[in-house]
């Protein structure tokens, strides 16, 4: 477990190499940040008002679970957060890409890219909500083991959808035809030792972990001052933090994943990345 861990912390490393070599790769997660948040409200009220709706006729009629408008409007919303989030993930592993190849490539290059992939991003958007709206009806259904094992299923479409982003920003294929490239890709390269991307988020959760540690204990110092000013000012400061910490780790990531596309792909991995070191993190399955 600590050679696994070592070699995830290597990897992010070297992919904190090409992030800082193109610090705009930063504002892909900042723009899907700022747009599921538009989304997330735009959304929330009719959904707040479903829910109330739906615990009114449990208390007077009887029903049980959700009605058809909630779970219309659950599948509405998937569809379009997940249309945002993987349109700017797609812009995002395009520039990775060029930068992989030793090319340069603007932020609005891949935006470019990814409005030409538009209709198959939604196409695949449709797919990721569907397969998301059929676990969380299991598991509001099911019992806490019922609950596992759907996570479990969770967790295997995850894996096998792991690089469709890279996929789509590479190739002219449908979104099944995507999915489909994704699984052949993690198979032929990674097999079943899936280290790095785990590892990555591991490293950033105890980075978090460690930094809300420290954000109390400088809020519990800065309360003690009993300015409010001081107060407000040091929770802003930690706010960016945080949202700071959001960005980079789901920049390490996409990068992450256009590296390993390119090496499955194309054999090779550039931008810093020691090729070595991936054989290593992602051995060829026996």
């Amino acid at each position: 477990m600590a050679g696994k861990f070592a070699r995830s912390w290597a990897l992010m490393k070297t992919s904190a190499d090409v992030l800082r070599s193109d610090k705009s790769l930063l504002m892909f997660p900042l723009m899907s940040g700022i747009c599921t948040l538009v989304v997330a409200a735009t959304f929330l009220i009719p959904i707040g008002f479903s829910i109330v709706s739906d615990a009114h006729m449990r208390e007077y009629v009887g029903a049980h679970g959700h009605s058809p408008i909630y779970y219309v409007l659950m599948f509405a919303f998937y569809l379009v957060q997940y249309t945002v989030i993987i349109f700017f993930n797609t812009a995002l592993a395009s520039v990775a890409l060029q930068r992989l190849r030793g090319d340069t490539a603007s932020v609005a290059d891949g935006i470019a890219v990814a409005k030409s992939r538009l209709g198959i991003i939604i196409g695949y958007a449709v797919i990721a909500a569907t397969v998301g709206l059929l676990l969380r009806i299991l598991q509001e259904r099911m019992g806490l083991i019922g609950r596992f094992v759907v996570g479990l299923l969770g967790l295997a479409w995850t894996v096998a959808t792991f690089l469709v982003v890279p996929v789509l920003a590479s190739e002219e294929v449908g979104p099944l035809d995507a999915v489909q490239r994704s699984v052949e890709l993690l198979k032929r390269t990674w097999g079943e030792n899936l280290i790095g991307n785990g590892g990555i988020g591991v490293v950033f959760g105890l980075i978090m972990f460690a930094a809300i540690v420290v954000s109390a204990l400088l809020m519990i110092g800065v309360a003690g001052s009993h300015s409010v000013v001081a107060m407000v000012t040091m929770g802003a400061i930690l706010l960016v933090g945080f949202i700071l910490l959001g960005m980079i780790q789901s920049s390490l990531q996409g990068i992450y994943a256009a590296a390993l596309y390119r090496y499955a792909e194309e054999g090779e991995v550039g931008g810093g990345f020691d090729q070595g070191l991936l054989e290593q993190a992602f051995r060829q399955k026996s």
